[in-house]
């Protein structure tokens, strides 16, 4: 694995400051009312002189005066715009030395969001509600990206500092606790991260180097500068980001956001120089690591490891899609290429729903042959913070159904045949809406996001929450609900997860047989038979909405 490039230098007290920078004709240090003058060096880096104290805070200084903060910092303790701070991981004393990961097909992921999971909205309290996750029965809890952005409320995909973690979450050193803690209670933690684009808030790459590329778009903007001139460094900035939470903060998994969104004609993929590095990195580590992409390609290539990416896992978004519109009767958007109970079926028995059929959404082609990927490679949700939070009021499903239909979806998406993922309050039918807030400082930025937002939606609505609003975040917020119809839910779910972990080698090992009559589905394992009812009128034997599981 190669050393890093960018950012401080640790070695013993204090650290070494080092930055590209190859469009700055030269950079100063701004630390204690001082400007220290950085020596340049090779291929447009700059290197401070001067060892910095543990802790110390500081900035970049341009020729014209403006001072930036640092493209690789830890901890932005005052904001994305203000100076940096030094944080040197090593400090923590960790206690999980006999922590060696969990095997890919044992991985049943719990998303959430830590600003809105706890009534604080710190990793500090999430820690506190992680025996109830470890009793319910995941396995794996993964954060919605915690990377530093503007302002106090965001999903996290507008991040500016990859890394670095958000000071109102706590910062980094209550993400190494965090992790500590979930590893001693058997948990491992997954970690959303955002490497296709950055925020439009505090993002100053540009002002340092040619880290993005007219010669590519994406939804946010320019594309980061990953074929291109002077692009070597800006992949390294990239795979370095990753690397740290893997050695620095003993995360076991790694979301890759959107991957179908990096705009790179390398030979070797930028996806497939993070899962290596990352790869090598376990290795040193002697721990179990996984990358896992969020992919709407339907393409085997993600996860193939000759020719292909590398991962270790994708998300599969045709399971969702079928089972969503088949039991809302949704057709907007992309929903528009669903609603037919065989593609659900199909999903359930080989994991893409489209394999090159002719897509309406597309208006193309779309999709591979998944043939002789295992089931593990993929990863299944009925729900989670997209398709829930780009709804205009951010309706759960708990919203749009009866609550009795939760239990049947709830049995396809954790006995079927993919890994699991439930999205927060999922597992006792949580009722409060999970909305999408910012909270951008630039007014003509907030308006922009709050009109952005109306056009957008994946449902009709007269009336879409800002994004801006205080409101919109305090609504998101958990009830955290156990009595009545929530608790008997959640009891569910319980019983569910236990059945799955019961019969794991059967449910890994291969694809069900999935039959269907109506809105009746069944899949036939060996040791494991399960049926469902989609539908509030009495169906095949069972009742509205009923589920049957068979164990042998």
């Amino acid at each position: 694995m190669p050393s890093s490039l960018h950012g401080p230098m640790h070695e013993g007290a204090g650290a070494t400051l080092r930055v590209w920078a190859p469009r700055a004709p030269a950079l100063w240090v701004r630390h204690g009312g001082r400007a220290i003058p950085m020596a340049r060096a090779q291929d447009g880096f700059f290197v401070c002189p001067e060892r910095l104290p543990e802790g110390a805070s500081y900035a970049y200084q341009f020729p014209d005066g403006r001072t930036l903060p640092d493209p690789c910092s830890r901890r932005q303790r005052d904001g994305v715009h203000a100076a940096s701070q030094l944080f040197d991981p090593r400090r923590h004393e960790w206690t999980d030395e006999g922590w060696r990961g969990l095997p890919l097909e044992e991985l049943v992921f719990y998303e959430l969001h830590v600003g809105t999971f706890t009534h604080e909205g710190t990793l500090g309290a999430a820690a506190s509600r992680l025996e109830d996750l470890v009793e319910l029965g995941v396995s794996c809890v993964e954060l919605m990206p915690l990377q530093p952005f503007a302002g106090a409320r965001n999903w996290g995909y507008d991040g500016v500092c990859p890394f670095a973690v958000h000071e109102a979450y706590g910062g980094p050193a209550a993400l190494q606790r965090f992790v500590d803690r979930a590893h001693a209670l058997g948990l491992a933690v997954c970690l959303d991260v955002v490497y296709n684009h950055l925020g439009p808030e505090g993002n100053y790459l540009g002002e340092f180097g040619p880290y993005f590329s007219s010669a590519h778009h994406t939804p946010w903007g320019e594309g980061l500068n990953l074929d291109g001139e002077s692009s070597a460094p800006v992949r390294r900035y990239i795979v370095e980001a990753a690397v740290q939470w893997v050695r620095d903060f003993h995360v076991d998994v790694l979301r890759l956001d959107a991957v179908h969104a990096f705009a790179d004609d390398s030979l070797r993929h930028i996806v497939r120089e993070l899962c290596d590095e990352v790869a090598a990195c376990a290795s040193l580590c002697g721990r179990r690591v996984h990358v896992i992409a969020e992919s709407d390609l339907n393409d085997r290539q993600v996860v193939e490891s000759g020719g292909g990416w590398g991962c270790s896992a994708m998300w599969a978004d045709d399971f969702h899609h079928a089972l969503h519109a088949l039991v809302t009767g949704e057709r907007k958007h992309y929903y528009v290429d669903f609603g037919r109970p065989e593609q659900l079926a199909r999903a359930l028995r080989e994991g893409f729903a489209f394999q090159g059929e002719r897509s309406v959404f597309r208006g193309r082609p779309h999709g591979t042959s998944p043939s002789g990927l295992p089931p593990f490679r993929f990863v299944a949700a009925a729900q989670n913070h997209d398709q829930i939070g780009n709804r205009p009021c951010g309706e759960r499903l708990s919203a749009l159904l009866p609550f009795e239909a939760l239990q049947p979806i709830a049995a396809l998406t954790i006995l079927g045949p993919a890994l699991p993922l439930l999205f927060m309050g999922e597992e006792y039918g949580e009722e409060r809406p999970f909305l999408f807030f910012t909270s951008h400082s630039d007014p003509a930025l907030a308006r922009s996001v709050t009109e952005g937002r109306k056009r957008e939606h994946i449902a009709r609505a007269p009336e879409v929450c800002d994004p801006q609003s205080p409101d919109s975040f305090e609504r998101s917020k958990l009830s955290q609900r156990r009595d009545g119809r929530n608790g008997r839910l959640r009891e569910e779910y319980r019983s569910l997860l236990r059945i799955r972990r019961r019969h794991l080698a059967d449910i890994a090992g291969e694809w069900p047989q999935v039959s269907f009559e109506g809105t009746l589905f069944r899949l036939l394992r060996p040791t494991l038979e399960v049926e469902v009812n989609l539908s509030p009128a009495p169906f095949g034997g069972l009742g509205p909405w009923g589920v049957e599981v068979r164990e042998r």
